[in-house]
């Protein structure tokens, strides 16, 4: 068997936490007067971490580096009122955790979703597997999509990075993927279309979480 081992991205893809995070910011834009934004929008306002979410929210004219501090950490609390609303695990998920564990596949999640949260969110909402490792964004290791994180994981992991598949819904993740050397699929369930993940690189797309067992 080539792939011993997957990286997981967290949000849309292991988890469906757009609702949560659009209701955070919107909370924050709401509270100082600002438009707020559809769930649509917030697609493709994340996937690089809280300050380049917070930066794509804000009008044009506060986006400047004090302003996006202050609102990300407005955001920050905001979230941590409802991150686990609305957030739940997608349909087919748990399935294909419990078929990787069967299979002795080694899995971990890579997040530009800060650090201890992201293991707070795997802790409480997917307890019942077991993650080798968990990294969400730290002060200092480069954020998707730098390789830096996907390559620390392999090295803990003791596995080559051509022997992981590397599981995500954005462009991001698939420039990640390819720079990591690792086999990068795109989930079609998450936030982004087909196009992007292919342009930017992902090998294979898939439909449901189940069909990735089809590359192992």
């Amino acid at each position: 068997m080539q792939y011993k081992a997957i990286i997981f991205d967290l949000d849309g893809t292991l988890l469906d936490t757009i609702e949560d995070l659009s209701d955070s910011m919107n909370a924050v834009l709401e509270k100082k007067g600002f438009p707020t934004h559809s769930v649509e929008e917030y697609k493709y306002f994340i996937g690089h971490g809280i300050h380049k979410l917070v930066e794509r929210a804000l009008p044009a004219n506060f986006r400047n580096e004090r302003s996006i501090k202050e609102h990300a950490d407005l955001m920050r609390q905001e979230y941590k009122k409802r991150w686990n609303n609305k957030t739940r695990p997608y349909e087919g998920i748990p399935e294909l955790l419990g078929k990787l564990e069967e299979k002795g596949i080694l899995m971990a999640v890579l997040s530009n979703k800060a650090d201890d949260f992201t293991k707070v969110i795997i802790s409480e909402l997917l307890p019942h597997w077991k993650f080798e490792v968990v990294f969400g964004e730290r002060s200092n290791v480069p954020r998707k999509p730098d390789p830096s994180a996907a390559l620390e994981i392999a090295n803990i992991l003791g596995v080559q990075p051509k022997n992981f598949i590397f599981l995500g819904d954005s462009e991001s993740d698939m420039i990640t993927a390819t720079a990591a050397g690792m086999y990068g699929i795109g989930a079609l369930w998450g936030f982004r279309t087909k196009e992007e993940l292919l342009s930017s690189g992902a090998k294979a797309v898939i439909q449901h979480p189940l069909d990735l067992l089809n590359y192992l």
